[in-house]
């Protein structure tokens, strides 16, 4: 049976707080299981490696500053304390605390000679973030606080999490299936909770358009892709983009989720007549319609009749207005809006 103050921090990293409220609720808690005069929980960022400050406990602001600036980062690194293991204490180097500019500069003047410090892991094994827990006492920490802080580890990884936000946020969405979070430097990782799908893969072009949306500020955004497999058992899938939350990393965009689109939610339209409207939503006239699709005027000004009906739209433009909100969209190519 887990003990109560684990249960209390697993409950606490699950919450629906934001990433900093749970940052703080988690060193509360982690008060009442390890003790320590001060403590620093700070975000990681997969693509540069710098670490910001999620929350403290007993720092003055000057050091909240330093510990999240580049000389913190560097001395993490050359320690090895960003790699998954059991937390790390000064004591435990081959060399003397102050020959690292954290101790010499910021810690050391600030009172603090010892420490428990551990990278935060995912189960997935994404480096999230990292955490300190800071001594007035230059008496290493015993055996059992280590322990005690390694198992919960995974714990608090979860509750600073930064793409938890989107995967929450995306399984909220109908049927969601597949899903990742888009980064800036052009990569993507899978959404906890969600599977994978070719679609989704790097440089594909249903995450570039999706990127060209994050770039234009849209929040929210819905539309749909047809599926080039003749084999798949529906024709086309839902994509979903959603931007980041406020608090997660600069270097996330957001997020893409894949879910089924049911012959139900498509009001009747067929693959033809989706395709046909995606070209209207683009601006194209008919004559340009039937250039693209290698067909006649007639035939395109007939799908578009056939549209008008099932949107019970009066002009092209109501019909294109009312299928963009409604996520009716196909895209054409990969970079049109």
């Amino acid at each position: 049976m887990q003990d109560a103050p684990a249960l209390e921090l697993a409950e606490i990293a699950v919450s629906s707080g934001s990433l900093n409220e749970r940052a703080r609720w988690m060193l509360d808690g982690l008060r009442r299981v390890t003790p320590f005069d001060a403590a620093w929980v700070a975000l990681a960022d997969p693509l540069d490696g710098s670490y910001c400050t999620l929350a403290a406990a007993g720092l003055e602001e000057v050091t909240q500053a330093y510990l999240s600036g580049a000389s913190t980062a560097d001395d993490i690194q050359t320690t090895q304390a960003n790699r998954a293991g059991a937390p790390m204490s000064p004591s435990d180097l081959p060399y003397p605390a102050e020959d690292l500019a954290t101790w010499a500069e910021c810690l050391i003047p600030a009172g603090f000679h010892e420490a428990l410090s551990v990278a935060l892991f995912t189960t997935d094994h994404r480096h999230v973030g990292f955490l300190a827990l800071l001594s007035g006492s230059a008496r290493p920490p015993t055996t059992a606080m280590r322990r005690r802080l390694h198992q919960l580890t995974p714990i608090l990884a979860r509750g600073i999490d930064p793409l938890r936000s989107l995967a929450i946020s995306a399984r909220v969405l109908k049927g969601a299936r597949a899903g990742a979070a888009l980064f800036r430097d052009g990569t993507q990782r899978p959404l906890p909770g969600l599977g994978r799908d070719r679609l989704l893969v790097d440089g594909s072009p249903v995450t570039a358009l999706a990127r060209v949306y994050l770039a234009y500020g849209q929040i929210f955004t819905s539309f749909l892709w047809r599926r080039g497999d003749p084999d798949a058992p529906e024709q086309h899938v839902r994509v979903t983009v959603l931007a980041s939350s406020p608090d997660a990393p600069v270097s996330v965009l957001g997020a893409i989720v894949l879910a089924p689109a049911p012959a139900t939610d498509l009001r009747g339209l067929t693959a033809r007549e989706l395709q046909v409207l995606g070209l209207v939503i683009e601006g194209l006239s008919n004559q340009q319609i039937a250039v693209a699709l290698f067909v006649t005027p007639r035939t395109v000004a007939t799908h578009l009749e056939h549209i008008l009906a099932k949107l019970d739209a009066s002009t092209r433009t109501l019909a294109a207005v009312r299928a963009a909100r409604q996520g009716l969209y196909v895209p054409s190519t990969p970079h049109r809006r």
